[in-house]
């Protein structure tokens, strides 16, 4: 699942989501579904926090490095 983008993994895990509901699937099928939908989940947060890390801005004050945090400008 590694190399998966985000998009692509939140289409995936809402078609699961959709199989699971129909409720079609044996019950091998449904914990198999599940199972990478959980791994799909995983990875989407992991994206997610990668790329919050990324979002964080390294600033170099004085010869210190602090970090703070991107806030996107309101309006």
């Amino acid at each position: 699942m590694k190399g998966i983008n985000f998009e692509d993994a939140m289409k995936k895990l809402e078609e699961i989501t959709a199989q699971l509901e129909k409720g079609d699937l044996s019950l091998d099928e449904s914990v198999k579904k599940f199972e990478e939908g959980i791994n799909l989940s995983k990875e989407c947060n992991k994206i997610l926090e990668d790329s919050e890390r990324r979002i964080n801005i390294l600033i170099n004050n004085d010869g210190d490095v602090t970090e703070e945090n991107f806030l996107p400008k309101e309006g």
